[in-house]
């Protein structure tokens, strides 16, 4: 059992396609004509991060409910998390695309995090390797190291 996808409401489907497919790099599955449940025409727009099973379906805003829903699905909570190999680089290049992150990077104990927004305004973990998965390299950086390194760092001066 798995989740197949996650509807993500839109109020545009291609600015939302070059936001998930050009900045945050997502692989763009299917864009298809399709029906609402009154017959009237919509896409059937999925994108899903490379190599993920799960995909991320963006629906357009239809009506006035659904369009107060655009960027609050999660009523300002972080409710999509993103977890990335190196996440020191997606955060740069993400920042240089322009994505606006509302934190700082900062360590937790499931690993380096900073939270952006989507192009809706729906705010989004970025996550780092989990502790349990960082390279040796950034052991001195895991949470409940840095006090230990930092530490090690002024008794060397």
């Amino acid at each position: 059992m798995h989740f197949e996808q996650f509807a993500l409401i839109v109020d545009d489907y291609d600015d939302a396609i070059r936001f998930f497919v050009d900045v945050l790099e997502f692989e763009l599955v299917q864009d298809s004509p399709s029906f609402t449940n009154d017959g009237r025409p919509k896409r059937w727009v999925v994108v899903r991060p490379p190599g993920a099973t799960t995909g991320l379906l963006l629906a357009r805003a239809d009506g006035d409910r659904q369009e107060r829903a655009v960027g609050e699905q999660f009523a300002g909570r972080v409710g999509l998390f993103l977890r990335v190999d190196d996440f020191q680089a997606s955060y740069d290049r993400m920042r240089a695309a322009g994505v606006e992150f509302v934190t700082e990077p900062r360590l937790e104990p499931y690993g380096e995090v900073a939270v952006f927004v989507d192009i809706a305004g729906n705010r989004w973990d970025l996550l780092g390797p989990a502790p349990s998965q960082q390279p040796a390299c950034c052991e001195s950086r895991r949470p409940g190291n840095v006090r230990k390194a930092t530490s090690e760092a002024q008794s060397a001066t």
